[in-house]
């Protein structure tokens, strides 16, 4: 990655829009908020994103992308925002507050898109960060504008259908990418081709589903479908009608194995409200009223053509919040009628019909599509059962991360737990009110994934919140209490992390729990070396080891102990055997095919190599923990590594690369929320090879080298960290 920001890829061709680049590139150059309205399925996304690359090159600091389509409430509106920006805080603060010094010395344009949910809590957050930070740009899509101070609306029409050949030209690019063959050539084709496009008015998302629905019809029999579709009185709105309410004649007759016929609306409080459903938009009368009903027409025919179990798998993905694979449609779906072949089968007849998308593995249903098959869920009577499934599958992906933290996909696992993370917390909103004892176990075993990848808030909330939601003994006790302690500890929050590891102990000791054991040690261990304690952080952790001699030597639990004695033998000068140990356990990590813990070992063979005057081999060792972190996407490891590799560096005579080093490392502890961190006897080395590195190039060469680095996209900066060729 060479540029800086992030922004989805296009995956199919984008059309015409000439006019509306031209006023959104002067809006974005002349105002610091803009606003994209629009009815669902108009452009507006595609839109953003063309102008959002195009002006990417503007920003120093890029352009950055925050979908909250996904988002069911404003909940996770913050963490989304920051995880869309890179911004992983570990520190105290409150997020709102933590966004804003992230925000306030940055020259980048924020995108966030389908905000028409979340209208107050959006206006809310952009009035604070545009307040803090005057390099701030913004641009937002939504249904309605945001009523945000100094936000600027524009419309976003419909693409136009005559004069203009733009909607002519999506419905051919659509037509071809479906089948490469297929054309407008045959007599007449183009004339209804066009025919269409006025009776959808330009709407491209109703244009994509029609040309979805073509099937093996010609585009002439497709323009008499829609005609005979669009005229038909009442029906064309689908089960809903014209007012929005449900209608069964107008639903599909069922006619198939095992459809379930619509049935009263759902009393579960757990279902979504209809009156609450950002697709209610679609029948509002004081805006767009004709556009929302052509796009009404255009889903309701669309799901009419699906077949019946096509229907029902439409329904049944809507509880996903985040994009998903086959293996998890099948799990999060299956049931009666809809196997896991037929939900295989079904899946695939969705993407022909284009109310599902494909990334290579990957799938993802538009927030317009994805409101009407809820309502159609609710409908059926089946919200709370697909809620139940959609927890239960994601307990389950809990369950097995957990399992395999120490196998050889742990970084897989990382990254599963990472992508589903709004996931995850929406089943654990439903277990909360269900299951508790669901709750309570799947808060505890995804909590340390959380703080890794710098989920502290969520972890710490979830963790207490299923604490608090009955009563918990045992082994899950203790978990959640040790998720509160970890993620506290990587807050600073020392006094509440000694607290936990304590109740941890206790509890352990009563319950004979030797894994529980070896975590409270390990909480307690690292508590007291973050505070200057290591002697008696090393008899606890070889008391527990000794005593846990039954927890297996790969144990996750067991490694990590082991970790706590290398750290101290470190930090009380014993390098000797803080060396042997290290070597010790970075095999058995290796042997295992874990990272995590093995990236530590690395830091401190790297740190007790710098101590005992080997720079090179310290260097080797830094660029492997930065390779590891790098993969688990720990952007706290990664600043340590690069504190350690810049010291090394510096050690060896490259002073300028030592301090580009430091600056990429600088903007990685921004992107945590703390200064340089780390034990204590990293302080004192880190300062001597800093002042040893501006001796070597002097302070004006130093600040620009470090400047450059700090200001660097960070993916840049670190592969630059990771060269070992050194240029002094």
């Amino acid at each position: 990655m060479t540029t800086v920001g992030h922004l989805p890829e296009e995956t199919s061709s984008f059309v015409g829009r000439r006019a509306e680049l031209a006023r959104l590139h002067t809006a974005l150059t002349t105002h610091r908020m803009t606003t994209l309205i629009g009815p669902g399925g108009v452009g507006k996304t595609r839109l953003a994103l063309r102008a959002a690359r195009a002006a990417a090159g503007r920003y120093a600091d890029g352009a950055w992308w925050a979908d909250l389509s996904p988002l069911p409430d404003h909940g996770l509106l913050l963490p989304t925002v920051s995880d869309a920006v890179g911004l992983a805080d570990h520190s105290l603060r409150m997020p709102v507050e933590a966004l804003c010094e992230w925000f306030e010395d940055k020259h980048l344009l924020l995108v966030l898109d389908s905000a028409e949910h979340l209208r107050d809590p959006c206006s809310h957050l952009l009035a604070e960060i545009l307040t803090t930070s005057p390099g701030l740009t913004v641009l937002v899509t939504s249904r309605q504008p945001l009523g945000t101070r100094g936000e600027h609306v524009l419309a976003v029409p419909p693409l136009p259908v005559d004069g203009a050949p733009d909607a002519l030209q999506l419905f051919a690019d659509r037509l071809r990418a479906a089948d490469p063959r297929a054309g407008l050539d045959a007599p007449g084709d183009e004339a209804a081709a066009a025919g269409i496009c006025r009776r959808l008015e330009g709407i491209p998302l109703a244009i994509e589903l029609a040309v979805a629905g073509m099937g093996r019809h010609s585009v002439t029999q497709l323009a008499a479908r829609i005609g005979s579709r669009f005229d038909a009185p009442g029906g064309a709105l689908g089960p809903w009608g014209a007012s929005g309410a449900f209608d069964p004649a107008g639903a599909p007759d069922g006619d198939g194995p095992g459809t379930p016929a619509p049935s009263a609306p759902s009393s579960d409080p757990s279902a979504p409200a209809a009156g609450a459903s950002r697709f209610d938009l679609l029948a509002d009368a004081t805006a767009w009223p004709r556009r929302h009903r052509t796009l009404r027409t255009a889903i309701g025919w669309s799901h009419e053509l699906c077949t019946p179990l096509e229907r029902l798998l439409w329904a049944r993905l809507t509880p996903l919040r985040a994009d998903f694979d086959a293996a998890v449609a099948r799990e999060v779906c299956a049931g009666g009628p809809l196997t896991g072949d037929e939900v295989d089968r079904a899946l695939q007849g969705l993407v022909a019909q284009s109310v599902v998308q494909r990334d290579g593995d990957r799938y993802r249903m538009l927030d317009t599509l994805r409101e009407y098959g809820r309502m159609w869920l609710t409908e059926l009577g089946e919200a709370r059962a697909a809620a139940d499934r959609h927890a239960a599958a994601f307990l389950g992906l809990a369950r097995r991360a957990h399992e395999g933290w120490t196998g050889p996909d742990q970084v897989s696992w990382y990254h599963k737990v990472s992508d589903a993370h709004l996931d995850l917390c929406a089943a654990l909103e439903h277990l909360l009110v269900h299951d508790v004892a669901g709750a309570q176990e799947m808060a505890g075993r995804v909590g340390f994934f959380w703080a890794c990848c710098g989920h502290l808030t969520e972890a710490r909330d979830y963790a207490r919140r299923a604490l608090d939601a009955g009563p918990v003994d045992g082994p899950r006790r203790t978990r959640l209490q040790w998720v509160l302690g970890v993620a506290a500890l990587l807050q600073g929050d020392f006094a509440t992390a000694e607290k936990y590891g304590a109740l941890c102990t206790t509890v352990a000791l009563y319950d004979r729990d030797e894994e529980g054991m070896l975590g409270a040690t390990y909480l307690c261990g690292l508590t007291r070396l973050m505070t200057g304690e290591p002697a008696a952080a090393l008899e606890a952790a070889t008391r527990v080891l000794r005593m846990a001699d039954s927890v297996p030597a790969d144990s996750a639990h067991r490694l990590r102990c082991r970790l706590i004695t290398v750290f101290a033998l470190t930090a009380l000068g014993r390098l000797a055997e803080s060396e042997a140990a290290a070597g010790a356990l970075r095999r058995a990590c290796e042997r295992a095919g874990e990272y995590w813990t093995r990236s530590y070992a690395d830091y401190q063979l790297a740190l007790i190599a710098l101590l005992q005057d080997r720079p090179a081999a310290s260097a080797a060792h830094a660029r492997s923990m930065l390779a590891g972190k790098h993969r688990l996407r720990d952007s706290f490891g990664v600043a340590l590594g690069l504190d350690i590799l810049a010291a090394a560096v510096a050690a060896q005579g490259a002073g300028a690369h030592a301090a580009r080093i430091y600056g990429t490392g600088h903007a990685y502890w921004r992107m945590v929320g703390h200064p340089q961190r780390g034990t204590p006897e990293l302080g004192p080395v880190r300062e001597t090879c800093e002042r040893r590195a501006r001796a070597a190039v002097g302070d004006e060469a130093y600040r620009r080298a470090f400047e450059r680095g700090r200001s660097d996209n960070v993916e840049v900066g670190l592969a630059a960290a990771l060269r070992t060729d050194l240029p002094l």
